[in-house]
């Protein structure tokens, strides 16, 4: 499907200034034959090893249950289930499995999660439209880096932090689907003016709020499906003609006025852009838990693997960054209790308790918070959250925290880590992502079917092939 949306008439003969989402828009058509970083395959295939390890998560089955009740004609392939579905809806269930454990990848300082929305949108175009493997890549790429770029340009430098976030948005499922419709209106073979569109329309549908992290709920594990979705659709509405304000973004009523009251970094959202690449700043996870939980697990790791017993634990004290507090430790009978297995991923307390209990995968894993254990728990209500300056100050450039740890016999442990397991600093070894692919994917797939997946996503084969070898 293709479209040549048509540009408004210039002004009295006189020159339209371009606009941020033309600008953009611009950056993706040049996506498709200009340089682009490596490493673009291992993101899709870290989302596709995700979707085969969500394949019984509650909210997965439910959103599956609905979708395939809406019915319509089959374009794209779910993760794992082959089900086949109008491209929207198949991006919306592989955007939920994405996103459901919380072992997505992160940008920072953004603290985006953009794989999760942006992959599904493009396997779902690219399997509607037929398009090749490098175009399917090459789509990844522009997605990602759009999101990247709107939750940079909402980035306040003063603050250190998100201005989403401070209003409690989630910018993971807003971004997402301006960068998701990015990707998907390259694949749809839209031009330059077709892809503004796009995005313009798809600003209108983005939406997360994160008060399920605090106090409950699992709604928030489809914000990345449902970006998807919004996105793949916003797609198609511009491709059959429906167009988007030229002034989305930085308008009056637009998308930085609505979303952070004006906030707006202009270098941040355009600046070198094809030159130099947010993506290359998106990190892997090495826990299925929030990532601000990361640099805590770390601490207990280390202190475990020093000879720390946790039954001889009296005490515990997790300091971390000041703004975090409010997602990992509050309201703090929550965080020490936490309402689910899944509810435990956002807890200080009790990832802390459980790396210190010892755990799978590559430290801790899924089969970690499959329930809620008694044992962890009682370690969990000995946990003290804090604000810690040096966490504060490194701040949402690296996540950091201390651990202090003091046992019956008046001993204290501590450790400290300025920058945690996975980011830029201490990436993921080749092996590491290796070993987590063949992990999530042993959920679903025979290690025979998941090394002939993962050879597939390195060659650049086309989504209809990727997809076909996620079906056991």
């Amino acid at each position: 499907m293709t479209a040549r949306p048509q540009s408004a008439p210039a002004v009295s003969g006189e020159a339209v200034p371009q606009t941020a989402v033309q600008a953009l828009a611009e950056f993706a058509v040049g996506c498709r034959k200009g340089a682009i970083p490596d490493g673009v395959p291992g993101r899709i295939l870290d989302i596709l090893g995700l979707g085969l390890a969500a394949q019984h998560d509650p909210a997965v089955a439910a959103v599956l249950r609905s979708v395939r009740r809406w019915g319509g004609t089959p374009e794209a392939t779910v993760i794992g289930s082959g089900d086949r579905l109008p491209a929207p809806a198949a991006a919306l269930v592989n955007g939920v499995m994405a996103h459901a454990l919380d072992f997505d990848d992160t940008h920072l300082p953004s603290v985006l999660h953009p794989s999760a929305s942006i992959v599904p949108a493009a396997l779902a175009a690219a399997e509607a439209t037929r398009a090749t493997g490098p175009e399917l890549v090459r789509a990844v790429a522009a997605g990602i880096e759009i999101c990247n770029r709107l939750g940079m340009a909402a980035y306040d430098r003063e603050l250190r932090n998100s201005v989403f976030f401070e209003r409690g948005l989630h910018a993971t499922s807003i971004c997402g689907t301006i960068g998701g419709a990015a990707a998907a209106g390259l694949l749809y073979g839209l031009d330059a003016d077709g892809i503004a569109h796009a995005m313009g329309i798809a600003a209108s549908m983005g939406a997360g709020l994160l008060e399920a992290n605090r106090t409950g709920g699992t709604v928030k594990k489809t914000h990345c499906g449902w970006a998807a979705h919004a996105g793949v659709s916003a797609a198609v509405f511009a491709a059959d003609g429906l167009t988007g304000p030229p002034t989305v973004l930085e308008g009056r009523f637009g998308f930085f006025t609505a979303y952070t009251g004006g906030f707006l970094d202009g270098d941040a959202l355009l600046g070198d852009l094809g030159t130099r690449w947010e993506l290359a700043r998106t990190v892997y996870k090495p826990y299925p838990t929030n990532h601000f939980t990361h640099p805590g697990i770390d601490c207990a790791l280390a202190l475990r693997e020093a000879g720390l017993d946790p039954a001889a634990i009296d005490t515990i004290e997790l300091g971390v960054a000041a703004p975090v507090l409010r997602t990992i430790a509050e309201p703090a009978a929550e965080k020490a209790h936490p309402r689910s297995a899944y509810h435990g991923k956002f807890s200080g307390p009790y990832t802390v308790a459980s790396a210190l209990l010892g755990g799978a995968g590559l430290g801790l894993g899924l089969d970690d918070f499959r329930e809620l254990t008694g044992e962890r728990l009682a370690l969990a209500a000995r946990v003290t959250c804090v604000a810690d300056e040096r966490a504060t100050e490194l701040f949402p450039h690296a996540f950091a925290a201390v651990l202090r740890v003091r046992t019956r016999d008046g001993r204290d442990w501590e450790h400290r880590v300025d920058s945690s397991r996975g980011s830029e600093r201490h990436p993921l070894t080749e092996d590491e992502l290796a070993r987590k692919f063949a992990m999530n994917a042993a959920e679903s797939l025979s290690a025979d079917r998941a090394a002939a997946l993962a050879a597939a996503a390195f060659d650049r084969h086309d989504a209809a092939r990727l997809l076909a070898l996620t079906v056991a």
